[in-house]
């Protein structure tokens, strides 16, 4: 048995609040037929079952709770957030409630257990081990793809073994993109086994009028804020470096733009705000050495700079690039394999067109190399492997090299580098995502048990105390559109970026020039489980800023 911390110990007696629309009896109020954000047409035909399906909402109703017998499985699909266990948590206190004697199954390390048939029983006594926890490992999780008939039919034979009526996958975008197409899938040839989504990723990115925010991302950022909290008080009692920190966020900046609304460093880069300016990566360099030039005239030989993890794919001229990569390398990929290790980067820039070949050969080898090199399951590049906080600061350092030739600057400039990425991943997770997560797998039991397939848990109006949360779910499909994955369009999960008329981002516009001019640090300190509501229940400033005025 593994020793507990006494903050572990403390964090078990911990209960989750929950919507008052969830408590008791309750009904499904049906709302307007929905349609996918993009694509309609393409969308409908690949999901005839589960597409237009109504929003729902639940209240509460007159009389007792409603019975049901019901056995479900649980799936944790892809990278880790904090609440993912009592989000598991929820789903089995609100299994046992429709009926004490329904059953809740763990698929082990991910979608991967439902195909090789690895499953465990979670039971009364394994759960309460895990409640107000971080990580995933209560079953682990995985990345595997559920994309295919084999696999769909090799998962609903152990589904019918176990006598297994409903799935919760609890993932990101791609991860809901697989249970909408098991969803329709199973529904298309009368499995009868109902499939529900979660909306996890710290990265914020899975989101939209009905899922105001997806789970792990106020635990991650408040862990990344305390850490450039930290980052920022030694800056400011060494003052002689500049700090290049790097957060997760592959395909979109809003734990940059968190954290920097929280902490107020003196540069945040944004991606979203680098690709609609069509800034190159020397405009980028320079407006950072710019900065510094101009605190070293002031004597502030010091400061930090935020970056988000997928800002290379966001410069144009990179994006118009990686996006040739891929094309190139699904198209010849057999070819590709058989070529010797020290010959592949030759045999890429051949494929590519002359512009984007200029570009690549531009860049840093050990960048060009994980470009084309680096990929993960889905296709994607690995931006994560990129050091593209050092890629700043060094090229930052050679500007100003040239400009103190010049006589433009005068100062000093030393640098040191951090990545923030798996430290927030499995934080014990916060008050606000130990309820959010708790609300969210008990919303999916309600789903379940009003007979929905092809639909997310949703748990909307997240500002307000929990009790006053409402409880509900959107279809899968209203948040899909067309994209190209490996050379072939495939519907999928839209993302959420930074939006640069909203309200979070416009709060940090109108900071940003003073921001960079004097030292506003702020430091947010660790996250708090037990005091006034003030400090220990705050929701993200994005989530506060998107709300106000509604």
């Amino acid at each position: 048995m593994s020793t507990k911390s006494a903050l572990q110990i403390a964090r078990a007696a911990y209960q989750p609040k929950l919507p008052q629309a969830l408590r008791g009896a309750l009904k499904a109020v049906e709302g307007a037929p929905t349609q996918s954000v993009a694509d309609q047409e393409e969308v409908k035909k690949l999901f005839p079952n589960t597409y237009g399906m109504p929003y729902l909402k639940f209240e509460p109703a007159e009389g007792a709770p409603a019975k049901k017998s019901i056995n479900a499985g649980v799936i944790l699909s892809g990278g880790q957030a904090p609440g993912g266990h009592n989000v598991i948590a929820g789903l089995f206190d609100g299994l046992k409630k429709l009926n004490p004697a329904n059953k809740l199954y763990g698929f082990i390390l991910g979608p991967g257990g439902l195909v090789d048939h690895n499953y465990m029983e979670l039971t009364a006594d394994i759960i309460d081990e895990y409640r107000n926890t971080g990580g995933f490992d209560i079953i682990g999780s995985g990345r595997t793809k559920l994309e295919k008939k084999d696999q769909f039919d090799k998962g609903l034979e152990i589904l019918k073994a176990l006598d297994i009526k409903a799935l919760v996958i609890i993932g990101g975008d791609d991860s809901n993109t697989n249970a909408c197409v098991l969803a329709e899938y199973y529904k298309a040839i009368g499995a009868g086994v109902q499939v529900i989504g979660c909306p996890k990723t710290i990265d914020g990115d899975l989101k939209n009028s009905e899922i105001e925010t997806s789970f792990g991302f106020d635990t991650a950022t408040k862990v990344y804020s305390e850490i450039i909290g930290n980052i920022e008080r030694d800056c400011n009692s060494a003052r002689k470096y500049w700090h290049f920190i790097k957060l997760m966020g592959r395909s979109a900046s809003h734990v940059t733009l968190e954290c920097a609304l929280q902490t107020q460093p003196n540069i945040t880069l944004i991606g979203e705000e680098v690709e609609a300016k069509n800034q190159t990566l020397d405009d980028i360099v320079t407006y950072i050495a710019q900065v510094v030039a101009d605190r070293a005239a002031r004597g502030m030989n010091f400061g930090t700079v935020l970056v988000p993890e997928g800002l290379i794919e966001f410069i144009p001229a990179i994006k118009k690039l990686i996006a040739e990569l891929n094309d190139v390398l699904a198209a010849n990929q057999a070819e590709f394999d058989m070529i010797q290790a020290d010959k592949k980067i030759q045999y890429i820039v051949s494929k590519l067109s002359k512009e984007n070949a200029t570009i690549f050969k531009s860049l840093p080898e050990s960048v060009s190399r994980q470009l084309a090199l680096e990929r993960d399951p889905h296709g994607n590049v690995q931006v994560s492997l990129i050091e593209t906080e050092q890629l700043l600061a060094d090229m930052v350092g050679v500007k100003l090299d040239e400009w103190k030739k010049e006589g433009k600057f005068l100062g000093k400039y030393a640098t040191q580098h951090h990545f923030c990425g798996y430290e927030g991943r499995c934080a014990a997770p916060s008050n606000f995502d130990a309820d959010y997560c708790y609300s969210l797998g008990y919303n999916a039991s309600m789903l379940i048990a009003a007979g929905k397939t092809g639909y997310m848990s949703s748990i909307k109006n997240t500002v307000a105390p929990a009790d006053q949360w409402i409880a509900g779910g959107i279809p899968i499909t209203m948040m899909m559109n067309m994209e190209k994955r490996n050379g072939e369009m495939k519907p999928v999960i839209r993302k959420a970026l930074v939006e640069l008329d909203g309200a979070p981002f416009k709060e940090f516009i109108k900071h940003r020039a003073e921001w960079a001019r004097e030292t506003s640090f702020v430091y947010p300190g660790p996250i708090q489980y037990f005091g006034p509501t003030e400090v220990c229940d705050q929701p993200t400033k994005t989530l506060k800023l998107e709300h106000q005025g509604k």
